[in-house]
């Protein structure tokens, strides 16, 4: 029965996803290249920056350092996150309302750097207590290994089993199903049938219904 919440974080807790199409519109516009979002951005979603660019590097064929154009493509988005990232909607109302039945914490791919300028403009910390993990934690395994998953169960007592992940992506419901855990998935950046692996498919934060005595509650 589920008693624990993964949510992962962006395009679940952060509203970030434009920020990214937008920020790889101008990484690959400098090239002279279009970003084909259709094509490329299920490849990339929930890969960490250097794995994202090595993505983008065998589809486009990108020269130049791995690093550097890591550090290039960090900067470009930065910019972006400073001015105008939120919350996902529904994601506060819903929070509150399983915060203090369920352990909870969020498990994203998002750059350091990058989180820490969320974590200023939107409290993340405090939010979720601390308990925000990264692929800093797991060597940088990105998604769909199940390793940050499992590693976050780990760290809150929680039994794979028993978590229950909330995701927007294919990679992360393959993370998801891959540690053994529940997937609900938000059609916040992928249509539904992207999202078809999952255990439940929801296009809002309202339509998932985890209410009740915990230990009687299961989904899937």
């Amino acid at each position: 029965m589920i008693d624990t919440i993964i949510f992962d974080g962006e395009g679940v807790v952060i509203d970030s996803e434009s920020i990214w199409d937008r920020g790889q519109e101008e990484f690959l516009r400098r090239r002279g290249l279009q970003y084909d979002r259709k094509r490329i951005k299920p490849l990339i979603t929930g890969k960490s920056l250097v794995d994202g660019i090595l993505i983008m590097k065998r589809e486009y064929g990108l020269p130049g350092d791995l690093k550097e154009l890591a550090r290039e493509r960090t900067e470009i988005v930065k910019r972006f996150f400073e001015q105008e990232v939120t919350y996902i909607d529904g994601f506060r109302d819903f929070f509150e309302s399983v915060r203090e039945k369920f352990k909870t914490c969020m498990a994203t791919a998002l750059d350091n750097k990058l989180l820490r300028i969320v974590d200023r403009r939107l409290g993340l910390s405090a939010l979720f207590g601390g308990r925000i993990f990264t692929l800093a934690h797991v060597g940088y395994r990105s998604k769909p290994h199940p390793d940050l998953l499992l590693f976050a169960a780990g760290r809150l007592g929680s039994k794979p089993q028993n978590c229950l992940v909330i995701e927007d992506a294919p990679l992360g419901i393959e993370a998801a199903r891959n540690a053994g855990m529940k997937c609900v998935a938000l059609t916040t950046t992928y249509d539904r049938e992207k999202l078809a692996r999952s255990d439940l498919v929801v296009d809002s934060f309202s339509e998932i219904d985890i209410s009740g005595d915990p230990s009687q509650r299961s989904i899937g």
